[in-house]
């Protein structure tokens, strides 16, 4: 955390925020007569801070605001403004004071997918328009605000060039129609991937973030899916094309309908992009107009204990309290970051502990980092409120300079939902990522001539050849009298060779023992094609599975303690083809 940072924490408030607005400017916009004080009046009616102006491929709805006001302007200092035309000017400015009007659009790209550029409230039409035109976007076209424009650029080149233009790229209603999470779709692999982890791409823009689906859009970006790694800010927004909501349709929403709260130090772009380039996930949430607010620790807590996230009720040194939570820290720089909570368990029935004395603790915690971890790590700490009890929530990135250490000589990686000390193989694949960051250093820019109008087909139904998490045994020997194994982690292909039973850590045991003392039996496994489930088992309370794939010579792979997040494609297929038969529940 930037002393900057620390020393704006006293100044931290929640802003309600809705950065998907249309206006008459857009083709489809459903009261096309509305007037653009109408719209500010609204907004601020709802209690919102912040707003951004997203007009289909165009930006003439600022251009009109803006042409409004600096008429009556001017009307004010040549004084020829009329009674009406002064209190007109006055409620523009008593509301463009309120309200924070961020200028921006909503790009058609290649493929029909919908971005969301939003910009610095200073950044001028000529500026604005210049984007669009490097976006591809017709000249003819700038004023008429469509959604279909022709062949724009593909998305991964419009969240380059608007993060280089200064602005932020949001995935538009990214699992709904036209978005890049490509929901519906039974193809897309790699490209569906990139669409939704590029480095460019700030956030993405959701209809599902309030509900109460497991599967919800939210949960799936949360960092802990193989195939997913990069945790992304979740935000939604109205996409208000009229100022009310439809009565006769309540999907048509109006301005402010699916708000979002941000927690900033100033109401700023400044300071809204800097939460979405941060690793700060509880600054932001759901609007909720006629409930409680939005409980980010319960909801961390519901999703459980997982690769990027763990749960300690106590910091207390007697116990292992403290070292635990800086092996985690540890373990998560060196795998894929992740948040700590500290002061109540990952089981949602229990009482929320809390820390009693959070700033104390913060400084504790900080000291003992800087003490133990090596290189230096710079982690996030910030104070959180749960069934009224203060909770830590601690934020650490992915380290850019692996291996990390404790006490110069324990490194630690994170196993699903366990940390655990790095064997020999892990720590060489460590030193490898790091070495070959550093070795990634391309000056030459990105060719961009000809756009990407093509699809990834490459994993087709999101087919995989495997399971994205568990383990396999692929290699099984004997050396004087005792057994070795070679194991393959599946999140992420990393083999780690000369394990044993005495050595092997929680799954990995549990999988050599299985291997060992209950093989397994074709005729007893429930198959679908290739594919089958031999066992389903609970550990730690997470639900894993034992599957089996025979390849095309007929030899079987069997994988070990496949979480949920592991199934997918032809998988989920099974798992649907195993409950409508009423097995394996």
């Amino acid at each position: 955390m930037t002393q900057k940072r620390r020393s704006n924490r006293d100044n931290m408030k929640w802003h309600r925020v809705d950065l998907h607005l249309h206006t008459p400017a857009s083709n489809d916009y459903l009261e096309p007569k509305a007037g653009y004080l109408d719209i500010l009046h609204k907004a601020h009616s709802c209690g919102l801070d912040i707003i951004a102006f997203t007009d289909h491929n165009t930006v003439s709805g600022v251009r009109t605001l803006r042409k409004e006001v600096e008429e009556l302007d001017l009307l004010e200092r040549l004084n020829r403004i009329r009674p009406e035309e002064k209190q007109k000017l006055g409620e523009f400015r008593y509301l463009l004071n309120s309200i924070l009007l961020l200028p921006g659009f909503e790009l058609t790209a290649t493929l029909g997918f919908h971005i969301l550029g939003i910009f610095p409230p200073e950044t001028t039409l000529r500026e604005l328009e210049h984007i669009l035109l490097n976006l591809r976007v017709p000249a003819d076209k700038l004023d008429v605000g469509v959604t279909e424009v022709g062949a724009t650029v593909d998305v991964l080149t419009a969240y380059r060039v608007i993060n280089e233009a200064g602005g932020l790229a949001i995935a538009a209603h990214a699992n709904s129609s036209h978005g890049v999470a490509m929901q519906g779709f039974n193809f897309g692999g790699q490209t569906k991937i990139s669409y939704t982890q590029d480095l460019n791409l700030h956030a993405l823009e959701v209809t599902d973030l309030e509900s109460k689906r497991r599967r919800r859009t939210a949960t799936f970006f949360n960092g802990s899916k193989p195939e997913y790694p990069r945790r992304m800010h979740c935000i939604q927004g109205s996409d208000a094309h009229r100022i009310n909501q439809d009565p006769n349709d309540k999907n048509r929403l109006g301005i402010g309908d699916r708000a979002t709260e941000v927690y900033l130090p100033e109401r700023s772009f400044d300071a809204l992009k800097e939460l979405f380039i941060s690793c700060d996930f509880s600054r932001t949430r759901p609007f909720r107009p006629t409930q409680a607010p939005f409980d980010h620790v319960q909801a961390a807590r519901k999703q459980g204990t997982n690769i990027v996230q763990s749960f300690h009720p106590s910091i207390n040194r007697r116990g292992g309290h403290l070292h635990a939570i800086l092996c985690d820290i540890c373990a998560f720089t060196n795998t894929n970051g992740g948040t700590i909570f500290v002061g109540l368990s990952d089981d949602p029935k229990d009482l929320v502990a809390g820390v009693n004395k959070p700033k104390d603790a913060t400084k504790l915690i900080r000291s003992e980092v800087e003490k133990k971890i090596t290189p230096p790590l710079d982690i996030e700490i910030d104070e959180q409120l749960s069934q009224g009890k203060k909770v830590l929530e601690i934020a650490i990135p992915v380290g850019e300079d692996p291996p990390y250490a404790i006490d110069d000589n324990k490194i630690y990686v994170r196993d699903e939902t366990d940390t655990n000390l790095a064997v020999r193989d892990e720590i060489v694949a460590l030193v490898k990522r790091s070495l070959e960051a550093k070795d990634k250093v391309d000056t030459t820019p990105p060719d961009t001539s000809q756009p990407v109008t093509d699809i990834d087909l490459s994993f087709q139904n999101d087919v995989s050849p495997e399971p994205k998490t568990g383990v396999e045994i692929v290699l099984a020997e004997s050396r004087k009298g005792k057994h070795f194994y070679s194991l393959r982690d599946l999140r992420n292909g990393n083999i780690v060779h000369n394990v044993t039973r005495q050595s092997a850590r929680k799954l990995w045991q549990y999988a050599l023992t299985e291997h060992e003392t209950n093989t397994v039996d074709c005729n007893k496994v429930d198959w679908q094609g290739d594919i089958g489930l031999w066992k389903k088992y609970n550990r730690g309370g997470q639900t894993r599975y034992d599957l089996v794939q025979r390849d095309s010579d007929k030899t079987l792979h069997i994988y070990y303690g496949v979480t949920e997040d592991g199934i997918h494609g032809p998988w989920q297929k099974l798992f649907n083809h195993v409950d409508d038969d009423g097995d394996g529940s």
